[in-house]
């Protein structure tokens, strides 16, 4: 049992997972911006790789890759990023990127750094199902790494109903679908959604994230899920005060915790 498994066993509810892209606003702010997210009250952490191609982003992280890019950030400098603070955290760490990025690397080569490292999971959008159950899903149970697919309110029973059969750790519940950061706020036909994938009692939690930016929806969506994801919110957020990210990170998860007023 890994960290992403062991938090789901003891936290049932109002987990709070925060994206944020690595080497964004500044190179060098990915273990303080950890350090902070942990200090402010997030559960699990999600940690983009910038890519040139990102499909299933929005404007606001697209922009956050590209500045991380440009600030020369590479996987193995984010790798000796998270050696350097899992020395100081045991918070739950996930990856997030495409399968591109893996292949090139070498996907074996990746998969056993990041367990070296001490990422405890992967969300990887673009790997094939069948890809991961025929050439991977081994790997990752010697490895003890989680593997998150996403679902979306047109994903059919019959592939969720697989994705929940296959995930390790948590299911992505896609709010909608659209490009992350595309909208704020919850519909009635999200939450239509929402209580239909309730209702077929999937052995998986489930996080829901796209569109979650505030405390209202982050209330709302764990009414729903186990928690929720938020990205492109907390990415506006650094973009600016990108010269304090520590003092900015911890405003905003105390304002989406409900501490502090927005």
């Amino acid at each position: 049992m890994n960290r992403i498994q062991q938090l789901f066993q003891k936290k049932k509810e109002n987990i709070l997972n925060i994206y944020f892209t690595a080497g964004f606003p500044r190179l060098h702010d990915t273990e303080d911006i950890i350090l902070a997210l942990e200090k402010g009250g997030v559960d699990l952490i999600e940690i983009g790789m910038p890519y040139s191609d990102p499909l299933a982003d929005g404007p606001t992280i697209q922009q956050s890759g590209e500045v991380a890019l440009a600030n020369g950030m590479t996987l193995e400098l984010l790798f000796q990023q998270i050696v350097a603070v899992r020395a100081k955290t045991e918070i739950p760490l996930v990856l997030m990127g495409y399968f591109n990025q893996v292949m090139q690397y070498g996907e074996e080569r990746f998969f056993r750094k990041c367990a070296e490292v001490g990422i405890d999971g992967l969300i990887l959008p673009d790997m094939p199902l069948h890809v991961y159950e025929e050439q991977y899903q081994d790997l990752f149970s010697e490895l003890n790494l989680s593997i998150s697919f996403l679902i979306t309110p047109q994903t059919p029973e019959a592939r969720i109903r697989k994705i929940d059969a296959l995930s390790r750790g948590f299911i992505y519940m896609v709010s909608s679908a659209s490009i992350t950061g595309a909208k704020d706020g919850i519909s009635e036909a999200q939450l239509a959604y929402f209580n239909r994938i309730n209702n077929m009692q999937l052995k998986n939690p489930r996080l829901i994230g796209f569109g979650i930016s505030n405390y209202d929806t982050f209330i709302t969506a764990c009414k729903y899920a186990s928690g929720a994801i938020i990205g492109s919110a907390f990415i506006r957020a650094l973009s600016e005060t990108p010269s304090d990210a520590p003092a900015t990170t911890i405003k905003f998860v105390q304002a989406i915790r409900g501490l502090v007023p927005a």
